[in-house]
C-alpha cells in the first residue's frame, strides 16, 4: 500500500475480517513522560516584606534580612495589552481540545445584563446572587466585556473559590502589577491596593459580613462585582453593596436552549418533555444543557451505522453490541430519558461517552470533584488521545469552569458516586499522586503552572496521606515525595496558602513514614513561612523542632539554615540575635552586676576569686561597653597581679626575717670583747675580711666603710721585718682621717660620731630626692655632737637612689647618702691600705 496514503488497516480495519488494531499514538510517551536524570536543585529567590526568601527544595528555605540592593523599586502596572495577555493566561480556563465549538448565547439574561452594567458606571459593588447552574458565571464574562473602559486599570477577573480577603488583595495587586517574585507586607500591599482603579470581577465568593467589609474598605478606588450562591455569607447591613438575584429562565428559553444544544427543533414529545423538565429543575440553564446533550446522544444512537466515522474513531463511545439498522421504524425504539433520568443524567450521559471520559470522571470523583487538567489526562488514564475527553465533558455539561481549571458540574459528584465511580478511588487518587510528584519536581515546569493545578495537586496529597506506610530503605513515600515537590513550587509561585497546606500534610505524612530527615525540612519550611507571616511564637517552635531533628541527623547544612532563621526570630522579638544558636549545648553563667554583659557568640569566662587579704583592686560599677565588639584578653589580669603581690609579700618576710636576725646578733655580742664586730666601726661593710678578695670600690658594691678605727690598736705594717708583733713593727698613731671620720670602736674612749652611714642598694629604692643631711647616731654614751666631714678634696657623688640599709642598732633607714659617709669610705680605703697620714 502507498505509504503516503495509507488505507483503513492504519486506523483499526483490516481487509481480512479480523480484530481490529489499537489506534496509534499521536506521540512517543517515552520522550515527554520517561523519569528524567536528577539534576541540580532549582532555587528561586522571592522578596516577601522586608526579607529575602531563597527557596531551597532539598536543605530547606534560607531566609535573610533583604538588603538594599535586592530590594525591588515601586512596581509598574501593566498596560492594556500586557493586563489582555496576563487575563488570558491566568484568569480564564483553557479552552478544551478538539475543533472549536460554537457560542452559546445567554438567553433571558439581558435586563440583569443592564442592570449590572448601570450598577458598575456609577462606582457602585453589586453582589450577583444565583444558585449553582444558573449561569451566573457566563452572565459575569459578559458583564465584564462591556466594562473593559470604565475604569483606568481595566476589568481583573479573580476567583474567589477558597479564597480569603488576603489572598485576593495579593491577587489583585499581581494581577495589576508587574511584580515578579515580589510579596508585599500586609501594610505595603494596602497601600499599593488603594491606588488601583479597576472594576474587579470576583467569581464564587465564599465569606461575607466583616471580611467583605474589609476587603472594599482596602480597594476604595475599585467596584467589586460578585458572584455568589445563596448559602454564601450576606454583606453586613452597612456596607454599600447593592444585591442583584438571578432567577431562572421561563419555559420557552428552557426549550430554546435545548434547542439550541441538539441542533434541530424538537418534536412535540420532546417539547413536552421539555416543558416536565422545566417544571422540576426550576429554570435551571444547567439542566436544559445536559438535557440536550442527552437528546443529541439519542440521535447518535438513532444514526445508521454507516454515518458513524468509518475508522472507528468512536468506536469505543457505543455501549451497544449490535449495530442498528437504518430502518426508522427501530431507530424510534429508543424511548426519551425518563424524567427520573433527566432530573439525575450523569449516569446515563457517562455511559455514552468514551472510555477515555469516563476514565477521567473516576479521577474527578477520586479527587474531590476536581478535573485534572487536559495535559495531564493521556498520562493518567493511559491513552494519547485523553485530551479530547474535557470536551466530551464539557459538552454534556458534566463539568463547569471555576476560575482556570474545571471541575464536576453542581450535583454530578454525587450521582456518580451513587452510580458506582467510586469504587476504586484510593487506586485513582494513588496514582494521581505520584503522576503530580514526577510532574511537579520536573524541572521544565514553572512554579505558576503547579500553582494552577494546587486543588488538584492538594487533593490528591490529602487522599493518599492517611494511608501513608514506612516504605523500604530504597523507596520514597508517594505522599512524602509529592510533598517536597509541590511546596517549594507553591512558595516560588506566591501562593502560600497552598504552601502552608503542603507542608501540614507532608510534615503528617513523614510521621508516618518514619522519616526524620523529611519531617525536619517540613518543620523548617513552616518556620519560615509563620517568619514571614509575622507569627514568632509558631516560627520559634517550628525551628527549634526541626533543629532538634537535625541535630540528631548530623545535618549540618540544614542546621545552619535553621540557626539564621531562629536568629531573625531572636531579633524580630527583641532577644539577643544568634544567642541560642551560637552557645547550643552550652551553659552559659549569668554575668554579674560588675562585669560586663558578654557579646553575642561570645563564651563568658567565669574569674577566679580569691580572699579578701588578697584583693588589691577596688570594686566599682563599670559601665558597659557601648559597642559589642569583644574586649582584646589581657595577660594576667587579677589573676596575674595577685600573684605578684603574694611574691612581694614573701620576699618581705624573708627580708624582715633575716634583718631580725642580725640584728638580734648585733645587740648581744657588745659585751664579748673577741667578738669579731669589734673589730668594725658602727656601720659594718659587706666584707669582713681584708683578704676575701672583693674590693669595696666597686661601682653599686659600697656598704660602709672599711675602717678598723684606733681603738683596734692592731699595727698595720709589719715592719721591716715581714713579721707582725715584732718591735721593729711601728706604733699606730692617731690618725685625723680616722678621728674626723666618725669611726668608733667598742671599747675606745672616743665619743660617738653622729654621722650614720648608710649603704645604697639600687634593689629596694624607697625615694629619689638625694640630699646631704646631718645624721645622728646614738652611742653608747648617750651623747650625741655634729661632726663635719673630712676630706673634702675627694668629693663622691653621693646615690640618687638611695634604698634601706641596716646598721648595728638593727633598723632601716631610707636617707640619702651624706658626703660625710662617702669621706669616711675614702679613708678606710686609704688605711687599708697600710698608708699612714
Amino acid at each position: 500500500m502507498d505509504p503516503t496514503n495509507q488505507g483503513p488497516e492504519e486506523y483499526g480495519h483490516e481487509d481480512d475480517g479480523r480484530a481490529p488494531r489499537p489506534r496509534p499514538p499521536r506521540d512517543p510517551l517515552t520522550p515527554d513522560f520517561g523519569a528524567h536524570a536528577p539534576g541540580p536543585a532549582r532555587t528561586v529567590r522571592v522578596v516577601a516584606g522586608d526579607h529575602l526568601l531563597t527557596v531551597n527544595p532539598v536543605d530547606g528555605s534560607e531566609i535573610e534580612l533583604c538588603p538594599p540592593t535586592e530590594r525591588p523599586g515601586r512596581p509598574a502596572k501593566r498596560s492594556a495589552e500586557e493586563r489582555a495577555e496576563y487575563d488570558e493566561l491566568a484568569a480564564r480556563p483553557p479552552a478544551p481540545a478538539g475543533p472549536a465549538r460554537p457560542e452559546q448565547p445567554l438567553l433571558g439574561r439581558q435586563d440583569e445584563r443592564e442592570q449590572l452594567v448601570r450598577l458598575l458606571a456609577r462606582g457602585r459593588s453589586v453582589r450577583l446572587t444565583g444558585p449553582s447552574g444558573s449561569g451566573r458565571t457566563s452572565l459575569l464574562d459578559l458583564v465584564a466585556e462591556d466594562c473593559e473602559d470604565l475604569a483606568p486599570d481595566g476589568v481583573v477577573r479573580l476567583s474567589g473559590y477558597g479564597r480569603t480577603p488576603a489572598e485576593l488583595l495579593h491577587d489583585l495587586f499581581h494581577t495589576v502589577h508587574d511584580a515578579d517574585r515580589h510579596r508585599p507586607d500586609p501594610e505595603e500591599l494596602r497601600t499599593l491596593v488603594r491606588e488601583i482603579g479597576a472594576v474587579v470581577v470576583v467569581d464564587d465568593l465564599a465569606f461575607g459580613g466583616a471580611l467583605l467589609d474589609d476587603l472594599l474598605d482596602a480597594t476604595p478606588e475599585c467596584a467589586f462585582l460578585l458572584g455568589a450562591t445563596p448559602d454564601t455569607p450576606l454583606p453586613s447591613a452597612d456596607s454599600a453593596v447593592e444585591e442583584v438575584v438571578l432567577s431562572g429562565l421561563d419555559r420557552a428559553a428552557g426549550v430554546d436552549v435545548i434547542e439550541r444544544a441538539v441542533g434541530r427543533a424538537l418534536t412535540e414529545e420532546e417539547a413536552n418533555w421539555a416543558g416536565d423538565l422545566w417544571f422540576e429543575s426550576e429554570g435551571l440553564p444547567l439542566r436544559f444543557v445536559q438535557a440536550g446533550a442527552l437528546l443529541r446522544q439519542r440521535d447518535q444512537l438513532r444514526a445508521d451505522v454507516d454515518a458513524v466515522d468509518a475508522f472507528g474513531v468512536f468506536e469505543d463511545a457505543r455501549p451497544l453490541t449490535a449495530p442498528i439498522d437504518a430502518g426508522a421504524g427501530e431507530a424510534e425504539e429508543i424511548p426519551l430519558p425518563s424524567l427520573g433520568e433527566a432530573a439525575a443524567p450523569a449516569p446515563l450521559l457517562a455511559a455514552r461517552l468514551s472510555a477515555s471520559a469516563r476514565a477521567t470522571l473516576r479521577f474527578a470523583v477520586a479527587l474531590d470533584g476536581e478535573v485534572p487538567h487536559q495535559a495531564h489526562l493521556p498520562a493518567l488514564v493511559g491513552d494519547t488521545h485523553a485530551d479530547a475527553a474535557l470536551g466530551e465533558l464539557v459538552a454534556c455539561g458534566l463539568v463547569s469552569p471555576v476560575g482556570v481549571r474545571y471541575r464536576l458540574a453542581a450535583g454530578i459528584q454525587t450521582q456518580l458516586e451513587a452510580a458506582g465511580y467510586d469504587d476504586d478511588i484510593e487506586a485513582r487518587a494513588a496514582a494521581a499522586a505520584q503522576h503530580y510528584a514526577w510532574w511537579a519536581g520536573h524541572p521544565s515546569v514553572t512554579p505558576e503552572r503547579v500553582c494552577a493545578e494546587a486543588d488538584a495537586v492538594l487533593t490528591a496529597l490529602a487522599r493518599v496521606v492517611p494511608t501513608t506506610t514506612p516504605p523500604a530503605e530504597d523507596e520514597e513515600a508517594t505522599a512524602v515525595g509529592l510533598a517536597r515537590a509541590a511546596a517549594p513550587a507553591f512558595a516560588a509561585g506566591l501562593h502560600w496558602s497552598a504552601w502552608e497546606s503542603a507542608l501540614h500534610e507532608g510534615a503528617e505524612a513523614a510521621r508516618l513514614a518514619g522519616r526524620s530527615a523529611d519531617r525536619a525540612y517540613f518543620h523548617h519550611e513552616l518556620g519560615v513561612l509563620a517568619l514571614c507571616g509575622g507569627d514568632l511564637d509558631r516560627a520559634r517552635s517550628e525551628l527549634e523542632a526541626s533543629l532538634g531533628l537535625r541535630g540528631a541527623l548530623t545535618d549540618k547544612r540544614g542546621t545552619v539554615a535553621g540557626r539564621r532563621a531562629l536568629a531573625l526570630v531572636a531579633d524580630a522579638s527583641g532577644d539577643v540575635p544568634g544567642l541560642a544558636a551560637a552557645t547550643l549545648g552550652e551553659e552559659v553563667p549569668a554575668a554579674r552586676p560588675e562585669e560586663p554583659v558578654s557579646p553575642p557568640r561570645g563564651i563568658q569566662a567565669a574569674l577566679p576569686t580569691y580572699p579578701p587579704e588578697a584583693r588589691t583592686v577596688a570594686h566599682r560599677a563599670v559601665t558597659p561597653p557601648r559597642a559589642p565588639a569583644p574586649q582584646p584578653r589581657r595577660r594576667g589580669g587579677l589573676k596575674g597581679l595577685a600573684k605578684r603581690n603574694l611574691v612581694a609579700a614573701g620576699a618581705g618576710a624573708l627580708l624582715v626575717a633575716v634583718l631580725g636576725t642580725v640584728v638580734t646578733l648585733g645587740a648581744t655580742s657588745n659585751n664579748d670583747a673577741g667578738d669579731p664586730a669589734d673589730r668594725g666601726g658602727v656601720n659594718p661593710s659587706a666584707s669582713t675580711g681584708l683578704d676575701d678578695g672583693v674590693g669595696s670600690d666597686t661601682p653599686g658594691a659600697d656598704t660602709g666603710t672599711g675602717d678598723t678605727g684606733a681603738a683596734t690598736s692592731r699595727p698595720t705594717d709589719p715592719g721591716p721585718d715581714g713579721t707582725m708583733g715584732t718591735s721593729d713593727d711601728p706604733t699606730p698613731s692617731e690618725s685625723p682621717s680616722a678621728t674626723e671620720s666618725g669611726s668608733t670602736g667598742s671599747t675606745g674612749g672616743g665619743s660617738p660620731s653622729p654621722s650614720r652611714s648608710t649603704s645604697p642598694s639600687p634593689s629596694h629604692s624607697t625615694s629619689s630626692t638625694p640630699g646631704p643631711s646631718a645624721s645622728s647616731s646614738s652611742g653608747s654614751g648617750g651623747s650625741s655632737s655634729p661632726s663635719p666631714s673630712a676630706s673634702e678634696t675627694t668629693p663622691t657623688t653621693p646615690s640618687d637612689s638611695p634604698s634601706s640599709g641596716t646598721s648595728a642598732s638593727g633598723t632601716s633607714s631610707s636617707v640619702p647618702v651624706s658626703p660625710s659617709s662617702a669621706d669616711s669610705a675614702s679613708s678606710l680605703s686609704s688605711s687599708s691600705s697600710g698608708t699612714v697620714i
